[in-house]
């Protein structure tokens, strides 16, 4: 399945998109927040769908796309997973995964706005491969992972690196401004992804090219920090967890590129659709 949650911002309603076209299903009366993944939301659901195909009401093409989960009670992401970004910001390869957190605050749609924060200079992109989490997990083998993640979704770590790097302290706040994490346009159910560990993913600035790789390249897989977070904190249904950046973010170039207002970047993934984020000043 690919789940989409649609309409305005703060009230979007749960749909699903079947072939290239969307279907509301609000009278499902659900969200896909943590209760509807921790009872079993995935498989009711399905079997809703297979009852009422028929009868679902196709959403308009024009409408807004939210992220395809409601607020999760956490963003956990990874730094450095990938050789060749480690190697384009000057870092150490990690030898264990490096989490941080997104304010969960950040979380916007697909096609929503880029804000950069007041006083920002620094603005960069990340496209990622973020992994939803179906059940409680807590101190998992690896080889158990999958059997915790509901499905896949794009996601734009979006970053302020001055925040992030020259402010002191942790990396948190360059990471957690408001719109820092655009997620979506859809949540693809783990079934309908065959390999995880091979799903290309690019990104572009205004039309050009800036990141062009896959899921082959990372250091930790998904199994393996599903596993290695579910250590150190207890993952709760609904929760997202970023997997990391390939090379090609604007901190990388020489000279450093960063996002300024009147920008568009654009995303995409394998079976993870494509987005696509204007950038904008700062407002209140």
């Amino acid at each position: 399945m690919k789940l989409i949650r649609h309409g305005d911002f703060g009230k979007e309603l749960i749909g699903v998109q079947i072939g290239d076209k969307n279907f509301d299903l609000s009278a499902f009366n659900e969200d896909f927040n943590e209760s509807f993944f921790a009872t079993n939301g995935l498989d009711r659901l399905k079997q809703y769908i297979e009852q009422n195909r028929t009868g679902l009401a196709e959403i308009a093409a024009d409408s807004r796309l939210g992220a395809p989960i409601a607020r999760p009670s956490k963003i956990v992401c990874i730094g450095l997973n990938y050789l060749d970004h480690a190697k384009e910001t000057g870092a150490s390869i990690p030898k264990e995964p490096i989490i941080f957190f997104k304010a969960t605050s950040a979380l916007v749609g697909p096609f929503d706005e880029i804000m950069i924060p007041l006083g920002a200079e620094k603005v960069d992109w990340e496209v990622e491969l973020g992994v939803v989490i179906e059940k409680k997990a807590r101190y998992v083998d690896q080889s158990d992972a999958m059997d915790y993640v509901a499905g896949y979704v794009l996601a734009n770590d979006v970053s302020e690196r001055e925040f992030q790097l020259e402010r002191g302290g942790t990396w948190d706040k360059g990471k957690g401004c408001d719109t820092f994490a655009p997620v979506g346009p859809y949540l693809v159910t783990k079934d309908e992804i065959a390999d995880p560990a091979n799903i290309n993913l690019w990104l572009k600035v205004n039309g050009e090219t800036y990141q062009n790789s896959s899921t082959k390249n990372l250091i930790f897989s998904v199994e393996a920090l599903v596993s290695y977070v579910s250590k150190f904190m207890t993952l709760l249904p609904g929760d997202l967890i970023c997997t990391g950046t390939p090379a090609g973010v604007g901190l990388g170039l020489k000279p450093p590129v960063y996002l300024k207002a009147g920008d568009v970047v654009e995303l995409g993934a394998d079976s993870l659709g494509v987005a696509r984020q204007p950038v904008v000043p700062f407002s209140l």
